[in-house]
Parts: C-alpha cells; structure tokens; sequence
C-alpha cells in the first residue's frame, strides 16, 4: 500500500529535522547543504525522466546556487570588508585609541565605560567582527576598568554590548549579506543603518553616565592628578582617533555619495587598513599572514552558508512550506504592528541557538514575501532585525559575547556576573526597536533624502 506525504508536511519535517540537526551540534552550512540535497532528491524526483541514481534536478539546482554565489558582486565587499577589519584588529590602534578617548572624557560620570563604548563603536565599525572586538576590549578596557574600581557586572555589560555593535553601524557585513538575501540596495541600508546604529549607541552611553551619577560606586571618577596636560590629550587624539576615524569616513562617504560601490569601497577600505598596519609599523609578514588566512576562512564559512540556504530554502518552497507560513499569518488576520512583534519574537527566540548569519540566511527569507501583505517598508523591517540581532548575542543562556569575554576573562569573573551586566543592555535594545516602531523616520529619512531621485 502507498503511503502519500503531502508536500507541505514534508517541508515541515524538512524544517525540524534541519533545527534538531543544529542542536545536536552538527556544522550549519553543511547540514542545509544535506538537508537540501537529501529532501530535494525527493522533491524533485522523477521516475519517467531517470536513467541513473544521479539524474536528479538537485544536483543541477545546487551547482546552479554555488555559481550564482560566485558570481555575485555584491558579496566580493564580504572579504575585502574582513580583510580590513583583522589588518585594523592587529594594527595595535585599539589601546591607543581607548586611552585618548578615555583621556578625552575624564569629566564624564563612568568616563572609561563612555570611553571602551566609543572605542567599541568605532573599532566595531572596522571590523564587525564581534568576537575580535569583545575579546580585545575584554583584554585591554575591562582590566583597566575594574583596576579603577568600576563594578564587575557594570564592565563586563559594557563591553559585551559595545563590541555587539559592529553588525549594526555601517560598513556592516551583515548589511551585505542581507541586502543579497532580500535583494534590497545596500547603500540605502547602510545609509538607514546610521541613525539606528547611533541611536543604540548613543542610549547605551545615556545610561552608563546616568548610572554612574546616580551610583558613583559603580563607576569612581578618575583622580585629577593621573589627567595629562590639554596638549598630550589633543596629541593622542590626532595619532589614534583621527585616522581610524577617517578610514571609516572614506569607506562609507564613498559608497552613500554615490562614488563607488560597496566592493570597491571595501578594497579602498582594505587598502587603507594596509597604509595604517604600515604606519603604526604592525605591517609584519605574521600579521598579513593571519588576516588573509582568516579572511579566506571567514569568507568561505560564510559563502557555503549562502549555497546550503539557498538549495534549503529552494527546496522548501518548492515543497509548499513557505505557503504553510503565509496561510498561518493570513489566517491570523493580524494587524502590521502585531506582524511586526510576532517576527520580531520569532527571530529573538532564534537568536539563543543560532547565530545571525543562519538567522537571516535561513529564516528570514520566510517573512520578507509577507512585507507587502502587511503593508510594512523593507527597510524598516531590516533595520527591526538588525537591531533584534544585537540580542542574539546578548541573551542569556547563550549570549555569545559573554562566553567570549569569560574566555579572555575566566578566572576574574563568574559567567552569571556577567549575564547580570548584560540584561540592562538588553532592555536599551528592545527599548531602541520600539523607538524606531514609533518614529520609522529615525531608519527611513536618510535613505529617502539621499535617494529621493
């Protein structure tokens, strides 16, 4: 007797045999990689066409994806934009530029905590790459900061939030990857990215030096005698602040004027990080060596992510499932508001197993064909998942950047210690998603004025 599957239950097993896959422990790119393979093997099988085990349209479709993610110029900015953020990470900037900011903001309330968030900000900017950014800082700033007596769970918060940062604030690589996911412009993401990017962190400074008024324990003012001379602290801003800064100005300027593309921003981007390495003399063979061979591997995990989830989510539709979601949110008859909460829930329930690359890779092509149903901007909806993604690292229990601080930090403070410092960081995240919901002008003005035309 034949048993008959529907097509849309089988997407549905697809989709929960891939989850389970990904808890046990199974590498992500290639688990979509079998998924798609083993259920499109079913989905596309055919016994009137076959001549031989492998004359199935899958191997066809999969080759066709990994061409088509080779061929892809949007995604040349991805390895040239990491490239320059490990020659920045190993250029030795990073110490110099949280002592000339700290030094800068001596009369702040919690100086050091305002000055390792602008550290983190601008350096997560170069790099984002969040894991380089919270184990340096948790190397160089949280040290300095408890040897000030600044409060354990205070510190680390700091730090495991400000280096978050740097998927958000463009040049951003998650913005490259999205923008290819829901083929949207990148340069009106990055130019929608600012505001938001600034705004969290502008609230996460707003409530360091709140914090440290009201409770000065938490953060004791630096004594006057350690505060050098005007002269030294505007000198340690022109060697550290200014070029770093201006590097980032160059990329980004040049790609929202319109003067060049984000790939080849990203090779001038990558060219400056060479004349900076050559200029604070960290250019060593060593160094060179290490950045190339981490971008080759960051660049390839990232490229066989986009071939799995392409074959995955290919297959997946092709078998109904992206219809078994749009009936579910059609038969809810929800308004956009209440659309917009559910995902948001969804991809923060997802942000404790998963990390962003699979999120948007994977998940988030489910929502972007129901934006139209609901009347909801594009942008918008992105720059909503951009800032939900900064909890996929700060949500406990597998809040990834207080691992990668405990790592660096493990026998000077306790794991729970630091989940403690990072909740009310959480909240400034969740609060900033709800300012941005209430004035969407804060993401949509800039790209709308830059490109109105």
């Amino acid at each position: 007797m034949y048993f008959y599957i529907p097509d849309p239950v089988v997407a549905m097993i697809m989709m929960f045999v891939f989850l389970g896959a990904v808890l046990l422990g199974f590498p992500i790119a290639f688990t979509l990689m079998a998924m798609g393979i083993g259920f499109g093997y079913y989905a596309y099988f055919d016994w009137g066409l076959m001549d031989h085990i492998f004359d199935n349209r899958i191997f066809g479709l999969f080759v066709q994806n990994t061409y088509t993610v080779m061929d892809n110029t949007v995604l040349t900015a991805v390895p040239l934009f990491l490239f320059m953020g490990y020659l920045v990470e190993r250029a030795g900037i990073v110490s110099r530029l949280f002592f000339a900011i700290r030094l800068a903001s001596h009369k702040l309330p919690a100086s050091m905590a305002v000055a390792a968030l602008i550290t983190c900000a601008l350096f997560s900017t170069a790099t984002g790459i969040i894991g380089a950014v919270v184990t340096l800082m948790g190397l160089l700033a949280w040290p300095a900061m408890i040897k000030a007596g600044y409060d354990k769970k205070f510190s680390s918060g700091v730090i495991c939030a400000g280096g978050c940062l740097g998927i958000l604030i463009p040049p951003s690589i998650m913005l490259i990857v999205y923008s290819v996911i829901a083929q949207l412009s990148p340069l009106r993401l990055f130019a929608a990215a600012i505001f938001p990017g600034l705004l969290l962190a502008g609230l996460y400074i707003v409530y360091s030096i709140t914090l440290a008024y009201f409770n000065p324990k938490i953060a004791p003012q630096p004594p006057k005698e350690e505060i050098p001379a005007t002269a030294v602290i505007i000198k340690e801003i022109l060697i550290s602040f200014v070029p770093l800064f201006s590097l980032i100005l160059l990329v980004l300027g040049s790609i929202l004027g319109g003067l060049a593309t984000p790939a080849e921003a990203a090779a001038v981007g990558a060219f400056g990080a060479l004349i900076l390495s050559y200029a604070y003399k960290s250019l060593k063979w060593k160094n060179f060596k290490e950045s190339v061979f981490l971008t080759a591997k960051t660049s390839a995990m990232i490229m066989w992510l986009f071939v799995g989830s392409w074959t995955f989510s290919s297959v997946f539709s092709y078998l109904g499932g992206h219809e078994v979601f749009e009936h579910f949110f059609k038969s809810m008859d929800l308004a956009p508001w209440q659309f917009l909460v559910i995902t948001q829930i969804i991809i923060f329930i997802l942000g404790w197993p998963l990390e962003w690359t699979e999120i948007l890779i994977i998940f988030v092509p489910i929502f972007l064909p129901l934006l139209d149903l609901f009347g909801v901007n594009p942008y918008l909806f992105a720059m909503l998942i951009a800032l939900n993604l900064q909890t996929s690292f700060l949500t406990p229990p597998m809040a990834m950047s207080a691992y990668y601080l405990k790592g660096v930090q493990s026998k000077n403070v306790e794991l729970l210690e630091i989940f403690r410092g990072i909740i009310p960081f959480l909240g400034i995240v969740i609060f900033a998603m709800f300012l941005m919901y209430i004035f969407p002008g804060i993401a949509l003005w800039l790209p709308e004025t830059l490109f109105a035309n």
